[in-house]
């Protein structure tokens, strides 16, 4: 086996070894620390911080160094070193776990500073006998495993050490998420769960109660420094950070100020802090003096429970605080163990001295100096009561960093337990040997270590996973303050990383007290969630989570909260006025229902009345000379046309379907080139007759009423073959038309064939513009049946209706476009309807005296 005085040779800094014969290394000198020792058969190690005040010698070197002392005596955190002796003594009565074995430990303050620490490590890893022989070489290292340091940047460096020589080292307070590097830090362990379990505990508390703006604080050392790189990458997959910053020391005054300050400036109404107490204390002050209210804090395990920050006077700055607390236990009989310390003389117990001192405010006589008497000094004298004090060294109500110190020595206890049930030729080591638990190695021990797995009297597992980590689990606390004006710090939730995902987090929101007018949780977002029917729209030159609410385009929604790009709707679907919800295009034609509707309804029946009563006064009067004068028949087949112009209207109304979208073009085609077939052919018979007039023109007889018919049923049969053609190639049909307005569907009739419905309205349009020329030749033809006159004024009228209607007809969007034309068919009919037979109603109607044959015939009248 290696000797161990090979740890002596390495540390020639601290240590002169001179070898004399016989061998023998004899130390030069050796650390003063602050101590508890006591022999076993296996020696374990602690390093706990229990002073918190270190005074540096004079560094000057011309004199040689004095050693380091320690001040300020922590008597609640030597509750934790207590907790280790306790453990063992527990541990050395258990007839079943270790027999025949008993534990013997080395434990030191490390006053919370980093060279104490290492001196500390080192007195652990080398020893510190006076005089280590040939012999000393022989069986177990001065400790078989550390438990300690608290702090993560002692750890660090302290297991650099113990990582040379694979001695076990487990911490109860070390958190720092860098200790799980497994490369770097070998023979590391810890009961408490990593800073990464932690950082997701708060993260989860902060996405529970919804909040995306946070400021963050953190200690200059690796515990603050890796939780904020860790912070920052979790929160910013849903949030952001308003500030980070480093925590002042209490000598920084400028920087304590601009820290302050920018905690009091910030909209961020949520503050997360990763320090120590002591750390955080001197800006914990200033934020009170500045009396900086109405924030949130969130506190990492190391200030959860600090007295000098949780005080009422402190309250109106930090009450409602969330903390993040380890995991609390319940140490049956540890409370009357704690009263049953007493002093023990020598400097090898050295602590308990100094905790008698502290607790009863007195020295002992080897502690005070010559220059003092013992006036200057109330002498302790070993007799005082523990059991008549009460102080936190003695409160086993929140046990929680001491609990990590029972673990971690069962660890170590359960480890050796598996190591010394191992039988011979099943063993793990070389030639499946087992390791003799009284010449056990360190490495042997941390191979038990990695596999320990146990339920302990609370039914808590202890294991750790492939990183040395322990179990994740925390406390949730909450400050309160109760009726007597004291600070409380009650448990208020459970974050289980083990627990199945989405039930890590478990709170009782009705017991956490918050600090706010509103006692409700605050709101800490930069900016208000964008509701559905808006959409995020990021501020140039800020956090991601700054932006504005921009409502969606039209015809685009979003229906969810906080949405980054609003959603295009479907074809046939339009966005709500909240645009948060696509509903049906709004399916627009002319309806009979329409108020527009009903004015060409009604104007179209009034149009058909109209032209039937004309009718049935040309039938009642058809044997006048008025009507006889004006070719009756053509006359009545004229009326009969814009009667059918007139109904044809009433096709362009309601929802368009293939039939109706084929009869209306056909209707209006056909009935509208029917009238003009009547208007032309009687424009031509007053030519006729006017020429028929002349000596010796015999004309009419070749233009009687049977080729008047023929004419024009000749002129309708070509319209009548135009529209065959146009519905046999490629008829009208009903189509969605969104073209002109977006949020609706224009339900309308498609031409299909635009050439077959140019030829419709050419057609008509060629025999108008032919009717209108010989009516506007013959107006002034010396004959006193000339309907001529009338004929042209109407053909004006007509021709001005639809010129006009081309342009109306292009420009015009949507169920407006079918209302053109059937303005324009109604405007025309009644054009040609009153400038053709107006007049002669009125004579029929309200001059009878005129409807005579000598009336006609006078000219001079």
């Amino acid at each position: 086996m290696k000797c161990y005085l090979q740890i002596c040779c390495f540390l020639t800094l601290i240590m002169n070894v001179n070898v004399v014969k016989p061998p023998l290394c004899k130390i030069k000198e050796t650390f003063q620390l602050n101590e508890l020792h006591r022999k076993g058969d296996v020696m374990l190690g602690g390093i706990f911080e229990i002073s918190f005040k270190t005074i540096m010698p004079e560094m000057s070197f011309t004199s040689k160094p004095e050693q380091w002392t320690c001040e300020r005596f922590d008597i609640s955190v030597f509750q934790t070193a207590q907790t280790m002796v306790f453990a063992i003594e527990e541990i050395n009565k258990d007839l079943t776990l270790l027999p025949n074995i008993t534990l013997g430990y080395s434990l030191y303050d490390n006053c919370m500073h980093l060279p104490v620490a290492l001196r500390a490590a080192v007195a652990l890893v080398s020893g510190l006998d006076e005089v280590i022989s040939d012999v000393s070489c022989e069986g177990m290292p001065p400790v078989l495993a550390i438990v300690g340091d608290p702090a993560s940047t002692n750890t660090i460096a302290i297991s650099r050490i113990t990582s040379l020589f694979h001695i076990p080292l487990v911490s109860y307070y070390a958190t720092c998420p860098c200790l799980s590097n497994k490369k770097e830090y070998p023979s590391f362990f810890r009961t408490i769960p990593s800073d990464t379990f932690q950082v997701k505990a708060m993260v989860e508390i902060i996405k529970h109660y919804g909040w995306t703006w946070v400021g963050i604080l953190v200690s200059n050392d690796d515990y603050g420094l890796y939780a904020l790189k860790i912070f920052n990458e979790e929160v910013n997959k849903f949030g952001c950070i308003s500030f980070a910053e480093i925590i002042p020391n209490a000598s920084e005054e400028k920087k304590l100020l601009q820290v302050a300050s920018i905690i009091k400036t910030s909209t961020a109404k949520v503050i997360v802090a990763f320090s120590g107490g002591t750390n955080l204390f001197p800006l914990a002050k200033e934020i009170v003096r500045q009396n900086i209210t109405g924030r949130q804090w969130i506190a990492s395990e190391s200030w959860s429970f600090p007295v000098e920050i949780a005080t009422k006077e402190n309250f109106g700055s930090y009450g409602g605080t969330i903390g993040i607390a380890i995991r609390r236990g319940h140490i049956p009989g540890f409370q009357k163990f704690l009263l049953q310390a007493q002093p023990e003389p020598g400097l090898s117990n050295n602590l308990i001295n100094l905790f008698w001192e502290k607790m009863f405010t007195c020295k002992f006589p080897t502690n005070t100096t010559k220059q003092n008497s013992s006036n200057a000094f109330r002498l302790c004298t070993g007799e005082e009561d523990l059991k008549n004090t009460t102080s936190a060294y003695s409160d086993v109500s929140e046990i929680r960093a001491s609990y990590n110190v029972y673990k971690s020595v069962y660890v170590l206890a359960h480890a050796l337990h598996d190591l010394m049930s191992c039988e011979n030729g099943k063993g793990p080591f070389r030639d499946n040997s087992c390791a003799d638990i009284h010449r056990v190695q360190p490495w042997q021990l941390l191979h038990y270590i990695k596999k320990v797995n146990f339920t302990n009297h609370l039914r808590d597992r202890v294991a750790f996973d492939e990183n040395g980590d322990a179990v994740g689990i925390y406390d949730i606390v909450n400050w309160q303050l109760t009726a007597d004006g004291n600070v409380e710090i009650k448990t208020v939730g459970v974050f289980d990383e083990s627990a199945p995902s989405g039930k890590e987090l478990f709170l009782e929101e009705d017991q956490i007290f918050w600090n706010f007018n509103s006692h409700k949780a605050p709101e800490s977002v930069c900016s208000q969630s964008c509701q559905p029917g808006t959409r995020k729209a990021s501020r140039k030159g800020e956090p991601i989570c700054c932006f504005d609410c921009v409502q969606c385009a039209e015809g685009e929604i979003t229906n969810e909260i906080d949405s980054i790009e609003c959603i295009k709707c479907p074809a046939d679907f339009w966005s709500n006025k909240e645009r948060n919800q696509c509903v049906l295009k709004e399916i627009d034609f002319l309806s009979y229902e329409d108020t527009m509707g009903i004015v060409l309804t009604s104007t179209t029946s009034l149009g058909v009345c109209l032209s039937v009563g004309v009718l049935l006064v040309f039938i009642r009067y058809r044997n006048t000379p008025v009507v006889k004068a004006n070719n009756s028949e053509l006359s009545f087949l004229l009326l009969v046309s814009l009667t059918l112009c007139f109904l044809c209207a009433l096709c362009f109304i309601g929802p368009p379907s293939h039939f109706t979208c084929a009869l209306r073009h056909v209707a209006f085609g056909i009935s509208f080139v029917l009238c003009i077939s009547c208007i032309l052919v009687k424009t031509i018979v007053v030519i006729m007759a006017f020429k028929a007039t002349l000596p010796g023109n015999n004309m009419m007889k070749w233009f009687g009423a049977a080729q008047q018919r023929g004419s024009v049923l000749f002129f309708t049969f070509i319209q009548s073959l135009i529209c065959i053609v146009w519905l046999s190639t490629s008829p009208p049909i009903p189509s969605k038309n969104t073209k002109y307005q977006n949020a609706k569907i224009i339900f309308e009739c498609d031409v299909g064939s635009v050439t077959g419905f140019s030829c419709l309205l050419g057609y008509i349009g060629f025999l108008a513009c032919f009717c209108f020329a010989l009516a506007f030749l013959a107006r002034n033809l010396p004959d006193t049946f000339n309907e001529a006159k009338f004929i042209t004024f109407s053909m004006l009228i007509f021709c001005a209706v639809w010129v006009s209607f081309i342009p109306a007809y292009i420009s015009s969007p949507g169920k407006y476009t079918v209302a053109v034309e059937v303005f324009a068919i109604l405007a025309s009919s009644f054009g040609l309807l009153f400038a053709i037979f107006a007049p002669k109603c009125y004579i029929i109607l309200l001059k009878p005296e005129k409807n005579t044959k000598r009336a006609l015939m006078g000219r001079q009248a």
